[in-house]
């Protein structure tokens, strides 16, 4: 097992560049979201959130209110620990009494800096199931960048959601399609929408090592995760032709880097020392791969 272990962490090592896993859906440019006064985000009470954590959230007019250009109604807000690796949020919003909260979520770094975006068309319809109610639902993948000790998430809706309507699917259409029944022609109801509602959030970790060493072995995703508190604009670019760095890295910093490394691979958190190796490279270090393969060698 130790002799499997020890195969892959070097494979990952020897593999330059090499992305997380793919994901299908990918949030708005953050520069559309509606802005919000960094008074208002201040004066919120962001409640904390640590994974594994599922939680309900009752939207109602004792909640939070925000009315401010689009904004309109009561709103959620989260704080998530930003150290515990990649974060997976499943935001569900329930239907009630053909009545639903259409939700869009931003997400805001370490220095509440808005760092992506979720509109409300990211969060799809999906019909009730036996364990499941009406809803709209969407699950983010976020990556913190390294350094900051939490982010947070804004759930709230807007003027032009709360002029739309969704399609709910007939209970009996429901049933029908439950037991393998001919489905009814008859109509579905139709949910406005509205300023107060339910919420459910399911936020994990992917704390251990092999949920990332898994994606970093799939080959490159045609879009990459959210990376949040990045400190490059959310705009797609060209990618760079690889050269030299411009100056090679410090004596002092180069030794950070790889005191690090060994530190990691030591406790067993091979994702940290990975991270830590790649930051470095791109740093000009030339001794962190040859540090965190030696220090996965010495563990094995």
């Amino acid at each position: 097992m130790k002799k499997n272990l020890l195969s892959l962490c070097l494979s990952l090592a020897l593999t330059v560049g090499a992305p997380l896993a793919t994901y299908a859906d990918t949030p708005a440019n953050v520069s559309v979201a509606p802005a919000i006064s960094a008074a208002t985000l201040q004066s919120l009470p962001w409640q904390p959130l640590v994974p594994p954590v599922t939680q309900d959230v009752q939207l109602n007019n004792v909640s939070s209110q925000i009315n401010q250009g689009q904004i309109q109604g009561a709103v959620a807000a989260f704080a998530l620990p930003a150290d515990r690796g990649s974060l997976e949020i499943q935001l569900s919003s329930l239907a009630n009494k053909n009545s639903i909260y259409a939700p869009s979520v931003l997400v805001l770094d370490e220095h509440m800096r808005p760092a992506a975006y979720y509109p409300s068309s990211y969060f799809a319809y999906q019909p009730p199931g036996v364990m499941s109610a009406d809803r709209l639902e969407g699950t983010l993948k976020l990556t913190p960048a390294l350094g900051q000790k939490q982010i947070y998430l804004l759930v709230y809706t807007t003027q032009q959601d709360l002029a739309k309507t969704t399609i709910l699917t007939n209970p009996a259409k429901a049933y029908a399609q439950g037991v393998g029944n001919a489905v009814p022609d008859i109509p579905d109801p139709i949910a406005s929408h509205s300023t107060s509602g339910t919420l459910k959030l399911k936020v994990t970790a992917e704390q251990g090592a092999s949920n990332i060493m898994i994606g970093m072995l799939q080959s490159a995703p045609a879009t990459p995760p959210v990376v949040v508190g990045a400190t490059a604009p959310a705009v797609a670019a060209p990618a760079p032709v690889a050269t030299a760095p411009a100056e090679p890295m410090l004596n002092d910093t180069e030794a950070y880097f790889n005191n690090g490394i060994k530190q990691a691979v030591k406790a067993g958190d091979i994702d940290k020392a990975l991270k830590l190796m790649n930051e470095a490279e791109k740093l000009g270090s030339t001794t962190a791969r040859e540090t965190f393969i030696g220090s996965v060698k010495g563990k094995g």
